[in-house]
């Protein structure tokens, strides 16, 4: 896949997931107008509610005072008057006289006087309550005559504390209500205020808004793994081939070898020379070694890859392998003028751990010093003990590496880039397979690099397999 159909493919999931969370975001904002308005519209309700209430229950002490004087006249006209039947001493003539007559009278009172505190009180927080409207709400009764405050949440407020300028919260507010509306004025409104408005507003749609978040949040995390998933299959493709790649160059160089060694042999010049025959075999021996060494890597690597690795746990000197391994990379770094120096300090210096695979790490280390290092190279092996193991240090002058390689240099396949150095052989396995072989004995590596000033890998073992 072309970098261009990544960033394609990046950039459509990009302006697919903006355009979900644009129209989630709109979406919220739509449901935050609606719940705003049905909150203003149930909290009017409940105020009217409660004003109508009172106007209901003075209307009924109206009836009955009315209802109370036309009884007692009733009464008297039939005791002044004998044989009366009191047929013609109905209301109907002037009915509406005495309940004039009330309603100017009550109009009269302080309003203060034609509340119900507590019969107000009860309505408004049973409203509040039906109506989900939150908390701490605040009201209050406001008289229009007196100009101001003469009931808050239930309390009757004293001359000193009806100071409008004590209840700026409610004067701001925009709920309210007019109560007890003669012909000729409002005596006053029901006022109420909600500091927790936007919080319980936000509450009600909560539920949704987690929900959207869930699934965006889904969305985000499918993207990035997408995206993670596209780029390292990108890059194990490229590493890959140029894994085969190398493993092409790696065959077919000892091929030609032993083809030409071949050619060499059968040539009448050179089979009659038991000397050049035997030198030529030897040829032909060394490269199918290397080729079967190279075979034998790939292997050992697709036997890891299988969790096949079954440990031949035995006591083992890493003072010993390191000095043995020390003597073989000495044959190809002497020859470039380098050196390799030990400094084995380790003792004890035995761990158990299975020594053919650890002979093969240490090897790998070295040889990987020896490859990354200019021509005269300068590799310091050195072992010491620290806390329940032994430490092993494989230190080179070579090339160095980025910070970027350092991230990926135990990654199969991967090879560090040498810019215009293009005689660095290998498949990119062998610090692939000195991770592996570390993990396997419940050991740490670690990696200290600089451009151009050298590596040092850093490998601890412990004494015993189960401590670390």
């Amino acid at each position: 896949m072309s970098k261009k159909t990544i960033y394609l493919i990046i950039g459509l999931i990009v302006v697919s997931l903006a355009g979900v969370l644009l129209l989630q975001l709109d979406m919220i904002r739509t449901a935050m107008k609606v719940n705003e308005q049905r909150y203003d519209e149930a909290m009017q309700d409940a105020l009217k509610l409660a004003a109508e209430e009172q106007e209901d229950k003075e209307a009924s002490l109206i009836d009955a005072q009315v209802n109370s004087g036309f009884k007692d006249l009733r009464r008297s006209l039939r005791a002044n008057l004998p044989g009366s039947t009191g047929g013609l001493l109905g209301p109907a003539p002037g009915a509406d006289f005495p309940r004039l007559e009330a309603l100017a009278q009550y109009a009269n009172y302080d309003l203060i006087d034609r509340i119900d505190r507590e019969l107000l009180d009860k309505k408004l927080q049973t409203e509040f309550i039906n109506a989900q409207l939150g908390d701490d709400l605040e009201y209050g009764v406001y008289d229009n005559r007196r100009h101001e405050f003469i009931i808050r949440n239930g309390r009757r407020l004293s001359e000193l504390g009806a100071d409008t300028s004590r209840h700026t919260d409610l004067m701001r507010s925009a709920y309210r209500v007019s109560i007890f509306d003669d012909d000729q004025e409002v005596r006053g409104h029901i006022i109420a205020y909600s500091p927790r408005k936007s919080e319980v507003i936000f509450n009600s749609i909560w539920y949704n808004l987690g929900a959207s978040l869930l699934f965006v949040g889904i969305i985000l995390a499918c993207f990035i793994y997408t995206i993670y998933v596209i780029l390292f299959q990108k890059k194990l493709s490229e590493m890959k081939t140029d894994f085969i790649n190398n493993m092409t160059h790696e065959f077919k160089t000892p091929i030609a070898t032993i083809s030409l060694a071949t050619d060499s042999i059968i040539s009448p010049r050179v089979s009659s020379d038991p000397e050049k025959v035997k030198r030529f075999a030897g040829i032909i021996k060394q490269e199918n070694k290397r080729m079967n060494d190279q075979v034998e890597k790939v292997l050992q690597m697709a036997k890891l890859d299988k969790s096949k690795l079954n440990l031949n746990l035995t006591a083992v000197d890493l003072n010993e392998v390191i000095a043995d391994a020390a003597i073989y990379i000495s044959l190809q770094v002497e020859p470039r003028g380098g050196t390799v120096e030990t400094i084995l300090e380790a003792d004890p210096s035995e761990v158990e751990g299975d020594l053919t695979h650890l002979s093969s790490l240490i090897n790998n280390l070295l040889d990987n010093a020896n490859k990354y290092s200019p021509e005269e190279p300068k590799i310091i092996v050195s072992t010491r003990n620290v806390s329940q193991g032994i430490e092993v240090t494989v230190k080179d002058h070579g090339l160095g590496m980025s910070r970027e390689a350092r991230k990926n240099i135990f990654d199969r396949f991967y090879r560090v880039h040498t810019g215009d150095r293009h005689d660095v052989k290998g498949f990119g396995l062998g610090l692939s397979y000195v991770k592996t072989i570390t993990e396997a004995h419940n050991g740490t590596i670690n990696v200290k690099s600089e451009l151009g000033k050298g590596s040092s890998f850093i490998v601890t073992f412990p004494y015993r397999q189960g401590t670390k």
